[in-house]
């Protein structure tokens, strides 16, 4: 099995779903769900799946397609693939000058498969790649529920294999997966608008006096 080793250590192990060729595992929900990452005022980071009680906390929202995600994204494939796509989604999670990364992208890629591209480059990033798999090596696989970690073309093809994808590719001569996109977006808040001063006080003019036109100075 090839792996490319993530710049960061990583400590915590995640229990990984690898019940043989059968995709009948549930998914953990980490994947579709978006995932906050909250600094409270020690300093201390924390991640939930809940959202930020205040809009002065940053926001890490995880990105992983799930299989409603998927399937918005699978417009334009044959009526077969686009099922596979739907229920069990593929995302492939990798590193920049990541051998492995390439070649499993390369797969895929000559397969048909079409799959959502995650890159892992910056801490949060790292962080969220620890809640998903527990471990430091890239590329890493989620194939509907399934978790594999590593590059193993035979292993990769058996379970493409058992999910339903078809063995050679049948995807449209105009297909293109989308562009790889961070594995976590930091969402800024937006800045406080500035208070807006009072208007000054206008005095009120002064009543007309009495005018020849109008001796006893009526108003109306």
């Amino acid at each position: 099995m090839k792996t490319c080793m993530n710049h960061h250590t990583m400590h915590r192990t995640v229990a990984l779903c690898l019940g043989g060729m059968v995709l009948a595992c549930a998914s953990a929900g980490i994947q579709a769900q978006t995932i906050y990452r909250i600094v409270g005022a020690d300093g201390k980071v924390t991640f939930s799946d809940k959202a930020p009680v205040s809009a002065d906390q940053g926001k890490v929202a995880g990105t992983g397609v799930g299989a409603s995600g998927a399937a918005a994204s699978a417009g334009g494939l044959p009526f077969e693939l686009r099922q596979v796509v739907a229920k069990y989604p593929v995302t492939l999670y990798t590193a920049p000058k990541c051998a492995p990364c390439d070649a499993g992208r390369a797969l895929l890629i000559s397969r048909g498969v079409p799959f959502a591209e995650r890159t892992v480059t910056t801490q949060e990033d790292t962080d969220y790649l620890q809640r998903l798999s527990g471990d430091n090596s890239l590329p890493f696989l989620t194939i509907g529920g399934q978790r594999i970690k590593g590059l193993s073309d035979s292993e990769w093809s058996q379970y493409l294999d058992a999910a339903g994808y078809p063995k050679t590719s049948v995807l449209p001569a105009t297909y293109k997966n989308a562009e790889p996109t961070p594995l976590v977006s930091v969402q800024k808040p937006a800045p406080k608008a500035e208070p807006k001063p009072a208007p000054e006080a206008v005095a009120p003019a002064p009543a007309p006096g009495p005018t020849p036109s109008n001796p006893a100075g009526i108003q109306f």
